[in-house]
């Protein structure tokens, strides 16, 4: 017979459950269980035999895939439930049937196109930083930027002690205390843009 198990937190990130990082701190946290019982880091599951329990609930392997493309307005989190109350992407998406999740994220105070999906392999592949996805954003700053931020944005900005990966950045428009500029990432960390942006005594207006 041949052997279909597949790592845990594979399978509860394909099910749309959670990343694999959160979901291995869900295992460690003992908030799974496999057939009755505990899992355990390391773990492998038959998706189509083993019952997987998170929290009390029973994950099914969703086989009716969506992707949606969700223009994110400012204001909402990006994520699935927060615990400070505030407004959450999935209020947005109420109407789709099927629990679908954000691949990547917006800050609050931004928006664009976001993708959201119940397919974890697809949201991996777009999300995993070995892949590169190029992500575009149009960029306001505040005040006029100079030829010499914008090579510096362009070749690595220090944040937390290493610096960002290359970066495309062209200058769309200037005036006076102001410019909007397009910037190409091609790696995905936490306020990225804003925090490039900041070490670089720039606004990020918009």
């Amino acid at each position: 017979m041949a052997d279909n198990k597949i790592r845990l937190q594979k399978f509860l990130s394909e099910a749309g459950v959670a990343s694999r990082r959160k979901a291995e701190e869900m295992i460690r946290n003992g908030l799974v269980k496999v057939n009755g019982a505990v899992a355990q880091i390391g773990d492998s599951v038959d998706p189509k035999r083993d019952t997987v329990v998170v929290s009390g609930k029973k994950v099914r392997k969703e086989s009716n895939m969506r992707y949606i493309l969700l223009n994110k307005p400012r204001g909402y989190v990006t994520t699935t439930d927060d615990e400070l109350g505030r407004k959450c992407v999935t209020e947005l998406v109420r109407d789709v049937k099927e629990r679908i999740y954000p691949v990547g994220r917006l800050d609050r105070v931004s928006e664009g196109a976001l993708i959201m999906t119940n397919d974890g392999a697809f949201a991996n592949a777009m999300m995993h930083p070995s892949k590169h996805v190029p992500k575009t954003y149009r960029v306001t700053v505040r005040p006029e930027i100079t030829s010499e931020q914008v090579d510096i944005l362009s070749t690595g900005v220090e944040i937390d002690g290493r610096l960002t990966a290359p970066a495309d950045v062209k200058i769309l428009s200037k005036e006076e205390g102001r410019a909007v500029l397009e910037i190409v990432l091609y790696e995905g960390r936490n306020r990225q843009i804003r925090r490039m942006c900041e070490a670089l005594n720039l606004e990020v207006a918009r």
